[in-house]
This record gives C-alpha cells, structure tokens and sequence, in this order.
C-alpha cells in the first residue's frame, strides 16, 4: 500500500519510528504498518496514529528499554503527530492467529510517552483492519503474517466486546462523565453495530452514516450529536459530560445489545 497520500510531518514521525524500531531489533524486526483510521482513509486532525511493529519473537527486556527511549525520542519531536502514536510490537507467532489468550503485548498509548504491557491491540478486529486494509511502512505484505479472518469470528468477537464494554460502563468501571469518553462511546457502537451487519472493520465515518440511516430514527439526532462532539479531544477529556447526553448513551447501549442478537452477518444490511 501506498503512503504518499499521508501528510508530510507525519511521514516524518513514522520514518523515525521504522528506523527506530529497525536498529533496536535489528534481525528480530519484520514490518511495521499503519492500521485504524489511517488505513480506513477515515483520519483527521483529531486520529491518533495506530500502528502494529511485528517482531519475529518476543521482546527481551533490552530491547525493550531500547525501544522505550525510542519512543522518548519521538514524543519531543516537533511534530503534532508524534505525541499521538498509539500501538503494539507484536510477536508474529501472535499475530499470526486468534490468541484466544489475549496476551499483553509491549503497547504505547496515544498521548503517552511510556511504554506499557496492553492487549489493546491483540484482538481479531486489529488483526482485520491490518490484514484487509494495512498500509506496509516497512516489510513483507500483511497477507503474509496474518491467516485470514472468517467473518462470524470477527462477529462473535464484536458480540462479546459490546456485551463486556457494557457491562463495565453500568457497573462504572468504564465512565462517561467527560465530553470525550460520552461521544466516544456512541460512536464505537454505532461502528460496532455495523460490523456485525457487513462482517467487516469500517471506519469511524462509515459507521456513523450507517447507523444514521439504518437504525431506528430517534437515534439520529443524538449519533450526529456525538459525531459533532468528537473534534479535539484532549480539551473535551477535561471538559463534563451532559448528563441528559450520559442518559442516552446509556439507553443507546442497551439499544444496540439487544440489537446485536438479530444482526447476524450476512444480514442483508446496507453497507
């Protein structure tokens, strides 16, 4: 896949990240690719930039801290985008196929400059996005380092991510009481819905104007809402939530769980 069409200073901050990641591991180093918004063609000024290094074996813990300074590097770049990267090294004996496990990979969360152990990254839905729309920074094609994804299994994985997200926000272990998590949260199940209904990883955007069109219409208006909240997030996680707008997040979710059971991929839906 071709990058030229990314803007010139990001282009800045991945070159520093492949090089990077090449002279710390060196033989171990297999690729690196650009998933998310990126690879969707979905991005904007307010994308963090998801990003999957694959590495032959584990990470030892030189290469670790290696990496880690790395990573200290770029997050003083200059550069807007270099404090928002977001992504995994991910051992290619993992990636590869489902790791029913979900074990932690070495992560770095977007506006973070630390290095942290996550399996974030380690699910079917990132393994999708980077095996069907990838872009290849460095190394070989993703159809070579990850099996194909059959479309009920990416579903049932979704199924069980809206089920367990759920239950976390109504037991208050995930919170919307900030005018970034409240939208957030709205838009990632309109996107999650969608998947169900085309057994495929669309972008942001896509799910929105799906979920806009397809589902039942009182949800129009608080979708687009979310969807209008969204720019500048690093204000908007300081900022309170509506509480009315908290309510019908909630409802949307309880919503969207009993609709997940009737989406069934292939359901026939508009795409």
């Amino acid at each position: 896949m071709k990058t030229t069409s990314l803007p010139e200073d990001l282009l800045q901050v991945l070159k520093e990240l492949v090089t990077g990641a090449q002279l710390v591991l060196d033989g171990a180093f297999v690729g690196a690719y650009l998933q998310g918004s990126f690879a969707h063609g979905g991005w904007d000024a307010d994308s963090d930039v998801d990003f999957v290094v694959v590495v032959e074996r584990d990470v030892t813990d030189t290469e670790a801290n290696g990496l880690q300074a790395l990573h200290s590097r770029i997050f003083d770049l200059p550069v807007p985008w270099a404090q928002h990267l977001e992504g995994s090294y991910f051992p290619l004996h993992l990636l590869r196929r489902d790791d029913p496990t979900r074990s932690p990979l070495l992560y770095i969360d977007n506006t973070s400059r630390i290095l942290e152990h996550s399996n974030h990254d380690n699910t079917l839905v990132v393994r999708w996005v980077l095996l069907e729309r990838g872009l290849v920074l460095a190394g070989p094609d993703t159809a070579e380092i990850v099996d194909p994804i059959p479309p009920q299994d990416l579903c049932r994985e979704v199924r069980y991510t809206m089920e367990e997200w759920g239950e976390e926000i109504r037991t208050g272990k995930y919170h919307l009481d900030n005018r970034w998590a409240q939208p957030f949260v709205m838009i990632s199940y309109c996107r999650m819905l969608h998947t169900l209904c085309t057994g495929q990883v669309n972008s942001k955007p896509a799910g929105v104007a799906w979920a806009i069109h397809s589902l039942d219409a009182c949800w129009a208006a608080p979708i687009r809402k979310a969807w209008q909240d969204r720019p500048n997030p690093s204000l908007k996680v300081r900022l309170p939530a509506d509480s009315g707008d908290i309510e019908t997040t909630l409802e949307f979710i309880e919503y969207s769980l009993q609709l997940r059971v009737h989406l069934a991929f292939p359901a026939g839906c508009d795409s």
